[in-house]
């Protein structure tokens, strides 16, 4: 069936949605399936990579699934209002796929025990709401190895959205990883309070570039900065998607999220009556979680320490974050040979000893 593809303010503005709905699946009808996401299904990242799963769960279930997807959410007040109309017109399965939209998501959980709800990147549990994340950071240690190999300058930019730990332990682990190759390199970050704003999002990638950097790095959704770094004749590490072809000489490889399997997944649970509430990681070792083609600026060497770590990573020989480790600070976060947990993960709010700058607030 067709996606009723509901732009932010039609569904702010009516009920439309809830219309002839009762929130209860007749016997027979197709499972229906409501997705919400932060950006554009045309980010050609975050929220294009969450719309490729939509796709996969309508190739894999057919008509017994009926989705519906709403883009452009923002998050807070508003983000409650659309999950509580998706849930109010009848899916039973709800993905919300933003960190901000934690909060607006267990809320409206609490509201329909009889709805199951996915929150992608957030820690709140519930009988029937579920969380899910991939380890981003493994592969942003790889990109960082393919950084510091690269650079000329010995200094990498990164373009940062919000200073949540989702994107504190990423820029983290790029630096802990460019730092095995070069112990001296720098790392500039630039924070553009935003997901999605190519405008924003260029101008930050010329800021850096201006202050030398050669590598742009980022955890924003648009591929503005790939563009920007082609134009610039510098290099650049795609985000979410593979983002190649908007640099096709500038990109080194990209930090691919593949969310396909996991919805699938899911979605069958529902359907099958074995949906139980959980946290899942996946990284590189489940297949979540993926690095884009090599671009050419990738030498031979920088190719083979990379394979090599991502190689070392996915049978869990290697955790980026493994002490000893200091935080920026100084203190001590982790012991010699200690494996950060999960949970000090999931609550990262302090950069690693060695970058320079502080946080926002």
């Amino acid at each position: 069936m067709l996606d009723r593809r509901t732009v932010l303010g039609g569904m702010l503005g009516t009920t439309a949605l809830a219309a002839g709905y009762h929130g209860v699946q007749a016997q027979g009808a197709p499972l229906k399936v409501g997705f919400v996401y932060v950006g554009p299904i045309g980010d050609h990242g975050w929220s294009y990579q969450h719309h490729q799963g939509l796709l996969a769960v309508k190739k894999e279930f057919g008509d017994k699934v009926e989705t519906t997807f709403v883009e452009n959410v923002p998050e807070g007040p508003d983000a409650e209002r659309v999950i509580d109309q998706l849930a109010s017109a009848g899916n039973k399965l709800i993905i919300t796929t933003s960190f901000g939209f934690m909060n607006p998501t267990v809320k409206v959980a609490a509201k329909y025990p009889d709805v199951k709800f996915e929150h992608m990147t957030g820690f709140k549990q519930a009988a029937n709401l579920a969380t899910a994340n991939i380890r981003f950071y493994e592969g942003r240690y790889i990109a960082g190895i393919l950084a510091a190999k690269a650079s000329k300058t010995g200094t990498i930019g990164y373009i940062g959205s919000f200073p949540i730990p989702e994107v504190v332990m990423g820029i983290n682990a790029t630096y802990l990883g460019a730092k095995t190759v070069n112990p001296n390199i720098k790392l500039k970050i630039i924070w553009v309070s935003t997901w999605f704003d190519p405008g924003k999002e260029s101008d930050a990638a010329k800021a850096l570039a201006d202050q030398g950097v050669d590598i742009i790095m980022q955890h924003t959704d648009s591929p503005a900065p790939v563009k920007f770094a082609e134009e610039r004749k510098i290099f650049a590490v795609g985000q979410a998607s593979d983002m190649k072809a908007f640099g096709p000489n500038a990109v080194l490889t990209s930090i691919i999220d593949d969310w396909n399997g996991y919805y699938i997944g899911r979605v069958k649970a529902v359907m099958d009556g074995s949906w139980k509430s959980q946290d899942v990681w996946g990284g590189f070792n489940t297949g979540m979680l993926a690095m884009g083609p090599y671009g050419p600026g990738v030498s031979a060497e920088a190719k083979a320490l990379a394979d090599a770590a991502k190689e070392k990573i996915s049978k869990g020989e290697l955790h980026p974050f493994t002490g000893p480790m200091k935080k920026q600070d100084g203190t001590e976060f982790l012991k010699a040979g200690e494996k950060i947990a999960d949970k000090d993960l999931a609550g990262m709010n302090f950069y690693v000893e060695g970058i320079e700058g502080a946080l926002p607030k």
